[in-house]
């Protein structure tokens, strides 16, 4: 879409959206993503936030949230290639329809609105470069063949993330009324998610880490705190209980960032073990027995312990939670059995 009186851009003829406009009087203190939908009414406002999530629609050439209040003055900045309704995600063919396929879910709570599924570490959740087959999301639309009609053909039902290696709690909508109401949740804050992990060093005291995150331009799979187009993200952490080399912390995502976690903790000084994206995952050599356990860990030890919201089809305040992955049972016991 071209400014009102410019001549058409031809890249909106190829399907890509473009619009810059200021932010009028009318719309002083509404939210970015309502604004978007309302200038671009050929998409939804959860298409709208899903566009802001990813970066194609800047306030002052800032990215942000897509619940952020704006003021009249402002400029926004709108570049989303697509189809004009879907931006491009990813990889290419990576929100192509699926196939069903009878990938093992375990399965906390089914109704017809929403499932909640406990993920095991090594399961990716939706396609993404090297992994088209094999999926969570393969495995929904086999179990529920309704999910193959809600949200993006690529990422069927789904309303957040877990990255591969981490396990636990992951919700997904079985209708597309409560994929938008869940995402609404998602975007106000609403949704309260608490991770377990453990934590290189002694972690001390509960802290605050309130730093934005972004790509880092030197690495492309990694993030950083103050990286490229860094979005506002906060995340609370305070100790569990004290262990050889480590500390089990408790962890509260107040936003939903990629790797959030785990960069957070690394920029605290206390990278996840096992985690050799960001921290060293383990002391290389040494350490006796905790050494040792924490060598054998082979994805970051991070777990989705419990998730509450309110559910979309009664409007209640609903929590569930999954127990903590074997594997890090195993190191857990082993690390308090080298305290003695």
């Amino acid at each position: 879409m071209s400014s009102e009186g410019a001549p058409p851009d031809p890249r909106e003829a190829a399907g890509e959206r473009n619009l810059e406009f200021e932010v009028g009087d009318a719309e002083d203190g509404r939210r970015l993503d309502l604004i978007a939908s309302e200038r671009l009414p050929e998409i939804s406002r959860s298409e709208a936030t899903r566009w802001v999530e990813a970066g194609f629609i800047l306030l002052d050439e800032r990215a942000r949230r897509p619940g952020h209040r704006c003021r009249t003055g402002q400029r926004v900045r709108i570049a989303a290639p697509g189809d004009g309704r879907t931006p491009v995600f990813g990889a290419p063919g990576e929100n192509d329809p699926l196939s069903p396929e009878p990938v093992p879910l375990a399965v906390i709570h089914e109704d017809p609105w929403l499932v909640v599924i406990d993920k095991p570490a090594g399961l990716v959740v939706h396609p993404g470069p090297g992994h088209r087959n094999g999926t969570l999301a393969n495995g929904l639309i086999h179990r529920y063949p309704e999910i193959a009609r809600v949200g993006a053909p690529g990422r069927p039902g789904l309303v957040h993330r877990l990255d591969r290696g981490t396990s636990g709690v992951l919700v997904a909508a079985r209708t597309e009324p409560a994929r938008l109401r869940l995402a609404e949740a998602f975007a106000e804050r609403q949704v309260e998610k608490q991770y377990l992990a453990l934590a290189m060093g002694r972690f001390g005291e509960r802290r605050r880490i309130d730093e934005p995150i972004g790509r880092d331009p030197k690495h492309g799979q990694r993030y950083r705190c103050r990286g490229r187009h860094a979005r506002e993200a906060e995340t609370e952490a305070w100790p569990l209980e004290e262990l050889p080399l480590t500390t089990f912390v408790g962890i509260r995502l107040h936003t939903g960032r990629t790797h959030q976690a785990r960069v957070h903790l690394a920029h605290a000084g206390h990278p996840i073990a096992g985690d050799v994206m960001y921290g060293p995952g383990a002391p290389r050599r040494g350490g006796g027995q905790a050494g040792a356990a924490l060598r054998r860990l082979e994805r970051p030890a991070l777990h989705a312990a419990e998730i509450a919201f309110t559910h979309p089809g009664n409007g209640n305040r609903v929590r569930f939670s999954a127990p903590l992955a074997e594997d890090l049972e195993r190191t857990l016991a082993a690390l308090r059995s080298a305290t003695a």
